[in-house]
């Protein structure tokens, strides 16, 4: 079956991009009931759905059962989930920064962990404002004004801690170097770094770096299709084609040559530039 994809991309407000990526719109309808991967990232997750919940049958957390959301967030992860669908899917999803997470859900990405809950358990009565607004509006460039509008009122002072969004920059950007150069660069010992690191992010420096390492291959796939897997490998720091698949395993749960051939549920949102996803803590 042949379906329709449309959506829109579009930055937010100045004030709010040191902490989320662009804003994505999708509305897919028409293609064939399967199931879409939702891959390990660097950012935090928020998914507002404008039509059916989203049906997620397996979950990154492994205590977490399966189940259906309006609105959800997400924390960093080191597995991926598997979504419903039923060829349909309409909705709006952010990509929010570590720094986003303290600014925007009031919390450490680490209080998130690999959870998945309801938007409203940390956006609170902004949370049903926000869904109940932008179903109300049916123009993309209106509904993310009203997404500038709600996260600018909510917007607050908190960062991340200088150090930690320092090795944040420097393990999840290309050619990441050593956890113990990195401990080095910013003052403290390799044991402090990692104990501090995981309680800011939910996750260690090692599977940052790994996580930030594979969503720049799932990136440049899906950039650039024709691209064999030994290319991809060289140009995102695996060691070689093995250890791609490796990761993938590891990450997906499935070797990218399967999810080359698997992934027909073309997700607006799966296709941002590698330039365009948020890389600051």
């Amino acid at each position: 079956m042949t379906g329709v994809s449309e959506g829109m991309r579009a930055a937010p407000a100045a004030p709010l991009r040191p902490l989320l990526g662009p804003y994505e719109g999708y509305r897919l309808s028409g293609f064939d009931s399967g199931v879409h991967l939702g891959t390990p990232a660097p950012e935090l997750t928020v998914v507002i759905s404008l039509d059916a919940p989203v049906a997620i049958s397996a979950t990154s957390h492994p205590q977490q059962p399966a189940g259906a959301w309006d609105t959800l967030a997400s924390g960093l992860s080191t597995r991926a989930v598997t979504i419903e669908h039923d060829g349909n899917q309409h909705g709006i999803q952010l990509a929010l920064t570590p720094a986003g997470s303290r600014a925007l859900l009031g919390m450490p990405a680490a209080a998130l962990g690999a959870w998945i809950v309801d938007l409203g358990d940390v956006l609170g009565p902004d949370a049903g404002e926000l869904a109940d607004r932008i179903a109300a509006e049916p123009r993309w460039p209106a509904r993310f004004a009203i997404l500038d509008e709600i996260l600018l009122r909510r917007c607050l002072d908190a960062a991340v801690d200088d150090h930690l969004a320092r090795a944040w920059q420097l393990l999840t950007g290309p050619g990441a170097p050593r956890v113990h150069d990195v401990a080095r660069d910013i003052g403290w010992s390799r044991r402090h770094l990692i104990t501090r690191f995981t309680a800011e992010f939910g996750i260690g420096p090692k599977d940052a770096m790994r996580v930030a390492r594979f969503d720049r291959s799932k990136r440049l796939q899906l950039r650039r299709p024709g691209l064999t897997l030994a290319d991809v490998a060289a140009s995102c720091g695996f060691y070689d084609q093995a250890h791609l698949a490796r990761e993938w395993r590891s990450l997906a749960g499935v070797p990218p040559s399967r999810w080359r051939a698997a992934e027909l549920f073309p997700l607006v949102q799966d296709d941002v530039p590698a330039d365009g996803a948020p890389s600051r803590a």
